[in-house]
C-alpha cells in the first residue's frame, strides 16, 4: 500500500530528519511528517540562526577594537534589517538543504500534524499554525492529510519554550527567543530571565549591540549546568563586558509599562527591586511537545513531562520510540541525533550502544565561549571518586595572545587511580570547536598517559588541552 511504512518520524528536526536518513539508508521505506518547518527549531529558530546572529556580533566587536590588530577601522554601524535577515535567509538555506535530503533518501514528506491512533498507525490532520512560529511553505511534494501506517513509529517531536504564569510572552514587551531572534529595532535596555545557554547567548548578542542587559536568574549560579569555576569565570567576564548579572533571585511579578516592562526582582536578602526594561527575553526552560499525539490514550509513560525511554529509545509500548528533546534531557541537537541513529539501528536489529548521556558535549556561543563534558569537579567529588584536577590558562598560549584572546581556561578532572578522564570544561576563544577532542579521548577510554603521549600542533588553542592535562599531574611546561 501506498500509505503503508517500515517506519514513520513524527518530526522533522535534527533527531527526525536524520532518523529517516538513516532508516532510508538501511533499505527501509521512511516517510517523515512535519507541521511547521523542515530542519526544526534548531535551524529554524536555535542553533544555526543565533550563531548567525552571534558571529555578526563578534565581527562587530572586532571592528570596535580594530586598533588592537593594528588597524584603523573609522565608519562602522549596525544594519539591524540587515542582521536579522541574514540569520532569517540562513535559515531558510537550512530548512531548503533538509527537503533537499529527503528527496535525495526517497524519504517521503507528510505535511500536517500527526496522532498515533494506535500502535503501528497515524492520522494526519492540516496544520494549524502555532501562535509566534511562522512557517516556511511546505515542500512541494508533500503529501496531506490522511491515515498511514508502519511497523514503528518515531517521535521526536521537540521541545518550546517554557510559559511562566503572569508571565506569558506577547510577542511586543515580553518576548520568548522566536521575537528576540528577528527584533524589528535594538533594545536600549534588556532584562533576560534564565541564564542558561539560550540566556546568556542573547545576553552576549544584545550586549555587543550596545544594550545594556540584565541577566536574572533563580539560582546561585549562571550556567547552572556548567563547573562552578568555569561559570565564575564566565559571570566576571560578562560583567565586565558591562552585563548585570543577579543571581539567586526571582522575578516574583511583570509589567507591562508605556515603555516597556518593570519586573519585580526578590534578591537574595528579601529585599526587592524594581527593574526596567523596554523589553524581556524569558529563558527559563522548555516544555516537551507531547501533546496532541495521542500518548495518554496509547498509556505511553512520561517522566517529568518527557516521554520516557530506554537507552535506544524505546518506549513502554511496542513500536513507538521517541527521540531527541521531546524524550528529555540534555536537550541539545547533537545528542538528538546520536539518538536518531542508535534508535533506527535498533529498530533495524544492529544491535547499536545505548547513547552515554556522560559523553555528550555542550556548548554555549556566547563571548567568551564555553564547551564542556562529562562530570563537573563537584559531582565527581559527590560520586566519591578520588580525582586530580588540571588548569591551564589561555594567557600561557602563544596562538591565544596571537589572537589577542588572552583570556580563557581549560580545566580537566581525572580519576586519581585510573586516569581514566571523568570530565572536561573550557571556557575562551573557539572552545566550542576544541571539546570534540576530549570528547574523543572520553569514547576511546584515553588515559592522562595517553593524552600526554599525544602531539599537539604548535601555534594551536588546542595546545592548552594538552597542558591542562599535563597540570593535573603536576608537569605543565608554559605556566
Amino acid at each position: 500500500m501506498a500509505d503503508s511504512y517500515d517506519l514513520i518520524v513524527i518530526g522533522a528536526g535534527p533527531g527526525g530528519y536524520v532518523a529517516a536518513i538513516r532508516a532510508a539508508q538501511l533499505g527501509m521505506k521512511t516517510a517523515i511528517v512535519e507541521r511547521e518547518h523542515m530542519a526544526g527549531i534548531c535551524s529554524n529558530w536555535g542553533c544555526i540562526p543565533t550563531k548567525a546572529l552571534l558571529r555578526t556580533a563578534e565581527v562587530y566587536s572586532h571592528m570596535q577594537h580594530a586598533s588592537t590588530y593594528g588597524l584603523k577601522a573609522t565608519a562602522y554601524d549596525i544594519d539591524l534589517p540587515a542582521v536579522v535577515k541574514r540569520s532569517r535567509d540562513i535559515a531558510g538555506q537550512m530548512n531548503n538543504g533538509v527537503q533537499f535530503l529527503m528527496r535525495k533518501n526517497k524519504v517521503d514528506t507528510i505535511w500536517g500534524e500527526a496522532t498515533i491512533t494506535k500502535p503501528g498507525e497515524i492520522r494526519v490532520e492540516p496544520t494549524k499554525k502555532p501562535p509566534m512560529q511562522p512557517q516556511w511553505p511546505g515542500p512541494k511534494n508533500a503529501l496531506g492529510p490522511g491515515t498511514y501506517s508502519a511497523k514503528n513509529i518515531i517521535i521526536a517531536t521537540g521541545a518550546r519554550p517554557r510559559v511562566l504564569p503572569g508571565i506569558e510572552p506577547d510577542g511586543d514587551r515580553v518576548w520568548t527567543y522566536f521575537e528576540a531572534m528577528k527584533p524589528a529595532e535594538l533594545p536600549k535596555s534588556l532584562l533576560i530571565m534564565g541564564s542558561g545557554a539560550i540566556g546568556i547567548e542573547f545576553a552576549s548578542f544584545y550586549r555587543a549591540m550596545g544594550t545594556e542587559v540584565t541577566v536574572i536568574e533563580l539560582l546561585p549560579q549562571i550556567l547552572p549546568v556548567e563547573d562552578a569555576e568555569i561559570a565564575a569565570h564566565v559571570r566576571k567576564r560578562l560583567e565586565k563586558r558591562g552585563i548585570r548579572i543577579l543571581t539567586d533571585a526571582k522575578v516574583n511579578k511583570v509589567e507591562k509599562t508605556a515603555s516597556g516592562v518593570t519586573a519585580t526582582v526578590e534578591l537574595k536578602d528579601g529585599k526587592t527591586e524594581a527593574l526596567a526594561g523596554d523589553r524581556l527575553i524569558s529563558a527559563v526552560g522548555v516544555v516537551c511537545n507531547t501533546e496532541g499525539l495521542g500518548l495518554e490514550k496509547l498509556g505511553v509513560e512520561l517522566n517529568r513531562g518527557a516521554i520516557k525511554i530506554d537507552a535506544l529509545g524505546k518506549t513502554n509500548v511496542a513500536g513507538i520510540w521517541a527521540i531527541g528533546d521531546v524524550a528529555g534531557p540534555p536537550m541539545l541537537a547533537h545528542k538528538a541525533e546520536h539518538e536518531a541513529v542508535v534508535t533506527v539501528e535498533a529498530i533495524a536489529g544492529l544491535h547499536p550502544h545505548g547513547l552515554d548521556k556522560m559523553k555528550v558535549p555542550g556548548c554555549t556561543y556566547c563571548d567568551p565561549q564555553i564547551a564542556s563534558v562529562g562530570l563537573t569537579e563537584a559531582k565527581a567529588r559527590e560520586a566519591g571518586r578520588e580525582i586530580k584536577v588540571g588548569r591551564f590558562p589561555f594567557v600561557g598560549n602563544g596562538k591565544a595572545i596571537a589572537l589577542s584572546e588572552p583570556e580563557g581556561l581549560v580545566k580537566t578532572i581525572f580519576d586519581a587511580k585510573t586516569g581514566e578522564l571523568l570530565g572536561a570544561h573550557m571556557v575562551g576563544a573557539e572552545v566550542t570547536e576544541l571539546i570534540q577532542g576530549f570528547v574523543v579521548a572520553m569514547n576511546l577510554e584515553t588515559t592522562e598517559e595517553e593524552l600526554m603521549h599525544t602531539i599537539f600542533p604548535h601555534p594551536t588553542l588546542s595546545e592548552t588541552m594538552k597542558e591542562s592535562v599535563l597540570d593535573a599531574y603536576g608537569r605543565a611546561l608554559n605556566i
